[in-house]
């Protein structure tokens, strides 16, 4: 039986920078607007949401941006991560391909969010904020931020998309372990829950109107602020911890990557593997295809329109230059709820448009498959947002079976699935239909963007 291999670093390998890619960008992504004016938005017009080291990150032309200590020593818990070589997989598969996993489960939350959230939680205390705001789709960007603002002493408030609020309750009790207080979205606390419920009592809720709740509260309270935890450039920045560590270890593996596959939801998992891949690449050193897997039912690279828009449903936020369904749409409740956003961060969205990376969709069916498939041969049960790259990688590596090509094949298994349990209970019991976005219903979504052209170069 041929035995795994797992790959570690030692905490002196722990970056201790992150990797901002715009600088090495052919072109600058375009700026987010404001709503009302139309120009770019400025430090000013962020200020009542976040914190202004988290501004400056936002908007920052440093290539390296150092992570502070207090930051270093709570990732010291469970960074740097373990890359393993997948040989059970390989075999059960009968591929020549090698196939790689990143496994971001270790961490307290047992995801990759906490990468983002502890920075986000210590610029925030560190500058006077006693209490923030937040959404989440499945939960693992609540947990993690419930936990480092346990870490900080701060206080959290979450809106957890009502589809998920009732799939997974142990979700909701893990966040409210660490001290959270969860509400499901729409609620009937905010304006924007309270509208959403009026049309459709029993919406099942959309990471957009959760956004537009947590948004709503915090620039209500001058005490408060607000955290994200995909989508925009500060989060994916953090979040390059992941492909900085995966670049040594696939080194001393003694491998370069063919292949890179990441899930997408907002983005921040999948930039977080590629952004220092895409670097080497950009620069010569390596030249792997860079493929993003979103889900059928809420494909926004696939069959989104790149136009400005709303990050939220209530349009409460900046328009920003990204692949969107449109800020009214709702997905179906899939599994995979971390993947249910209208929108995928500008700045991939960018980089999707350059042609740099490339992506595909996937059906649920196919990806619990893949979850299940690699439970059973490496041991660790997915969380349902990375089957989604699993079943592309299983893809990938039957057709390097059927080609005899020898491709190295590298993923992020970006969190486990042990509090996803009735997903899979569910699929094993033939329970999880495959939900394909109607044309009808896309072009609905899409009447609604806010037809706002860019503004021209320079302004």
């Amino acid at each position: 039986m041929d035995r795994q291999v797992k790959y570690v670093l030692t905490e002196s390998d722990l970056p201790r920078q992150w990797y901002n890619i715009v600088p090495d960008l052919p072109a600058p992504p375009p700026p987010p607007l404001h709503p009302g004016t139309g120009q770019p938005v400025g430090p000013d017009d962020l200020a009542p949401l976040f914190p202004a080291a988290l501004i400056a990150q936002e908007v920052s032309a440093d290539r390296y941006i150092d992570i502070p200590d207090e930051v270093l020593d709570v990732y010291r818990l469970w960074r740097p991560t373990p890359l393993f070589r997948a040989r059970r997989l390989e075999r059960d598969l009968g591929t020549p391909a090698r196939i790689y996993y990143k496994y971001e489960g270790g961490s307290p939350a047992g995801s990759h969010k906490p990468n983002t959230a502890v920075p986000q939680a210590y610029y925030n205390a560190a500058e006077g904020v006693r209490r923030l705001t937040t959404e989440t789709g499945a939960g693992q960007w609540g947990s993690a931020l419930a936990f480092a603002s346990a870490v900080f002493g701060l206080d959290l408030e979450v809106w957890m998309v009502r589809a998920s609020y009732d799939q997974k309750p142990y979700r909701k009790m893990l966040m409210e372990a660490y001290g959270a207080t969860v509400h499901p979205s729409p609620s009937p606390l905010t304006a924007s829950g309270r509208a959403v419920l009026a049309e459709h009592p029993d919406s099942p809720g959309s990471l957009g109107i959760a956004i537009s709740e947590a948004v709503e509260m915090a620039a209500g309270d001058e005490g408060a602020r607000y955290a994200l935890g995909s989508v925009l450039n500060h989060v994916l920045l953090h979040q390059t911890v992941i492909g900085e560590e995966a670049l040594k270890q696939l080194a001393l593996a003694g491998d370069v990557p063919d292949l890179i596959v990441g899930c997408t939801g907002g983005g921040s998992n999948f930039a977080g593997l590629t952004f220092p891949f895409l670097r080497e690449k950009m620069a010569g050193r390596m030249s792997p295809v860079i493929r993003a897997v979103e889900p059928a039912a809420c494909p926004s690279f696939t069959r989104g329109v790149y136009a400005y828009d709303f990050g939220d449903t209530a349009g409460l936020t900046p328009l920003f230059k990204m692949h969107t369904l449109g800020h009214d749409f709702v997905p179906d409740p899939i599994h995979a709820g971390g993947l249910r956003y209208h929108g995928m961060s500008p700045l991939l969205s960018h980089i999707y448009e350059l042609g740099l990376i490339e992506a595909v969709a996937k059906p649920q069916s196919e990806c619990f498959a893949a979850g299940l498939r690699f439970a059973r041969t490496e041991g660790i049960l997915p969380a349902p947002e990375p089957t989604h790259a699993l079943a592309a990688c299983i893809e990938e590596a039957l057709r390097c079976k059927e080609t005899g090509e020898e491709k190295v094949i590298l993923t992020a298994l970006c969190g486990h699935g042990l509090l996803d349990l009735a997903a899979y209970g569910s699929y094993q019991a033939g329970q999880v239909t495959d939900l394909e976005l109607p044309d009808r219903v896309l072009s609905e979504a899409l009447s609604g963007l806010p037809g706002v052209a860019a503004p021209p170069a320079g302004a």
